[in-house]
């Protein structure tokens, strides 16, 4: 980036360290960062669409709808998430080229030769000439389906309960005004569960946030990634070597993940205390209690 960068071995000091924070694998780490804040600006509104139609689906008084719901909570809930994060990117890549196998390739020859899945070159995703920014993109496709599917049944079981927690009576005296079961769902049951749900959802973003370095498990060049690559000790074959940095680099994670958790909190309790004024729970009786003080 600096001219005087041009000769590593000519460099100490301050200039040393100027020129080393800024070569190209440095931006590129820099730029993880951006990889994670996107990840999280996608997952959570698609975990949240598939939480909310997974609770809708739990209380469909369509049998096999129902029961979809309830199998889709309770599997996902019931397996390590990090299974999901590796078998769900898996089996969306073999599906995708499987597919494209079907009409892209002349041959006969069947995907799955015993243990080996093969397709033809025309059939990979992505192709093998593809940019590498279309790799990057493709994987953090497969990541962001496979955190949406997991942290979406834990939403879903969120979004259930506060459901069920919205009291009776108001749900009942919709009907008497002659709602229909879908004006009542749209007007009175959904506005009103948020606040319900917000304690749990609020839990739940804080897991998705500290779940995102197992992008690294992914095959994705996240932080974790190159904190690994960039803090792990150099020899002479690189332009920068350097003592073993790992630990210095893995702080500087630990202080970006803290700064989140706190603006997190910052923001969800500034939302909790919005959605609770007026109403009748815990953080509403508090609130109410704290004026009357």
């Amino acid at each position: 980036m600096f001219e005087f960068c041009a000769d590593p071995a000519s460099l100490e000091g301050m200039q040393w360290t100027m020129c080393y924070l800024t070569t190209g694998t440095h931006m590129l780490f820099y730029a993880s960062f951006g990889t994670v804040l996107l990840l999280l600006a996608i997952t959570a509104p698609v975990a949240l669409l598939f939480g909310f139609g997974g609770a809708m689906a739990s209380r469909s008084g369509f049998l096999p709808l129902r029961w979809f719901g309830k199998i889709y909570t309770s599997m996902v809930r019931g397996i390590p998430d990090i299974i999901f994060f590796l078998f769900v990117p898996l089996a969306l890549d073999q599906a995708f080229e499987w597919t494209r196998h079907q009409f892209l390739c002349d041959s006969d020859a069947p995907v799955r030769q015993g243990n080996d899945f093969i397709v033809c070159a025309a059939a990979k995703l992505p192709l093998s000439n593809s940019a590498a920014w279309v790799h990057d993109v493709y994987g953090i496709f497969l990541a962001i389906i496979a955190f949406s599917i997991v942290f979406g049944a834990f939403a879903a079981n969120v979004l259930y309960g506060a459901m069920q927690a919205v009291p009776r009576a108001q749900l009942e005296t919709a009907e008497a005004y002659g709602m229909s079961q879908r004006q009542v769902t749209r007007r009175i049951l959904i506005p009103q569960m948020w606040t319900y749900a917000l304690p749990g959802l609020s839990n739940l973003w804080m897991i998705l946030l500290k779940a995102t370095p197992l992008l690294f498990l992914l095959g994705v060049e996240d932080i974790v990634y190159w904190a690994r690559e960039l803090g792990s000790s150099k020899t002479s074959a690189f332009a920068y070597p350097h003592p073993d940095w790992r630990l210095y680099y893995f702080l500087g994670i630990l202080v970006f993940y803290l700064l989140m958790t706190w603006l997190s909190e910052r923001v969800l309790g500034r939302v909790t205390r919005r959605l609770s004024a007026g109403q009748a729970t815990m953080a509403g009786e508090r609130q109410r209690k704290a004026g009357v003080a």
